[in-house]
């Protein structure tokens, strides 16, 4: 008896500690947390086709797995190159000429008085934009600094984890406490989220971001390329989506006397820029967006909150994983009712 009391004792005093410095670890590393997750993403969307060339067709693993880095790095790296050339060219203009910008604004806050007898840009709503403003130059410097530090780290940890997937893999199994069975599910499920995640929603920011871009040039939008490549982000934003930018947009085109381009842009956006989303879910996304749109949303909401970017993916996972486990419990654990 006091064998096993010693040897219980034992048990919890290494799994406090366990804790404890798992705990630690967490609260040191969660700002790399983004660059973790979003390894374990590209390594799930690409494990079939490097297993395929290194075990079927046996390709070496080094150059295989630096092979797979280097074409991420063109995927990824592409993107955030026309992002920032974008970005950079708008905010150069901005900072040359903010007269006109507040000019701009003036207009279009004296159309919304003349409508609504409401005043949008006071004075004391001026000081306010400007203060944030200052604000947010030192916020973006260090966003920049954090983004590339977990893209290092994505990758750094993207090439072991491609080298040693396959022990990796059957290490974390080793320790799932699941049948064979719901260890399955629980992969499957996983990949699956991944897959309608990481892939389905960048597909259909991009093409609503080309179908906003077609839009803005034919009714006349200045920077329509800029525009559209934000239409694009904001699509991965609830409910709202792509509105927060198209809306204010035929507003200003409004107030500023393109009443016809306003009126042309308003239904071409509402019919065509809003409704691809649902066409490309239908068609061509078929295959990976299988997944309830109220799981979309409230994963995202909760997602950006917890991880920043890559929440657009691991939230709705997260909802997912709750609706599995609770199968994968009455599977385990759940008994059987008697009819009679």
């Amino acid at each position: 008896m006091p064998s096993t009391f010693n040897n219980r004792l034992r048990q919890v005093i290494i799994l406090g500690v366990i804790i404890l410095l798992a705990l630690l670890l967490l609260k040191q590393l969660y700002v790399f947390l983004p660059g973790f997750l979003g390894a374990i993403t590209a390594y799930i969307l690409l494990r079939e086709t490097y297993f395929n060339l290194t075990i079927k067709r046996k390709w070496g693993k080094t150059p295989t797995a630096l092979l797979f880095i280097l074409g991420s790095l063109i995927v990824i790296g592409l993107p955030v190159y026309f992002a920032i050339e974008l970005l950079s060219t708008q905010v150069s203009k901005i900072v040359s000429d903010p007269v006109q910008l507040l000019v701009d604004a003036k207009i279009v806050d004296q159309k919304i008085f003349e409508s609504t007898g409401i005043h949008i840009l006071s004075d004391e709503n001026v000081k306010s934009m400007q203060t944030r403003a200052a604000a947010i130059v030192p916020t973006l410097l260090n966003s920049s600094a954090s983004i590339i530090s977990n893209f290092a780290i994505m990758f750094f940890l993207l090439f072991f984890l491609l080298k040693s997937g396959r022990e990796t893999e059957r290490f974390l199994g080793r320790f799932i406490p699941l049948r064979e069975e719901n260890i399955q599910m629980l992969g499957s499920e996983t990949k699956n989220m991944i897959k309608a995640n990481a892939i389905g929603i960048p597909v259909l920011a991009i093409l609503q971001g080309i179908i906003a871009v077609v839009g803005y040039w034919i009714f006349g939008v200045q920077d329509f390329l800029l525009w559209g490549f934000i239409t694009g982000v904001f699509s991965m934003v609830p409910i709202v989506g792509t509105a927060i930018i198209w809306v204010p947009l035929c507003l200003y085109m409004y107030a500023t006397g393109k009443t016809g381009n306003a009126i042309g842009l308003l239904v071409y956006a509402a019919v065509l820029i809003t409704n691809i989303d649902y066409v490309a879910r239908l068609t061509i996304l078929k295959k990976f967006m299988n997944v309830h749109p109220l799981i979309t949303i409230f994963g995202v909401i909760v997602g950006v909150g917890l991880f920043g970017f890559w929440g657009v993916i691991f939230g709705p996972l997260l909802f997912s994983y709750f609706i599995i486990l609770v199968r994968i419990y009455i599977n385990e654990f759940g008994v059987s009712r008697d009819p009679g």
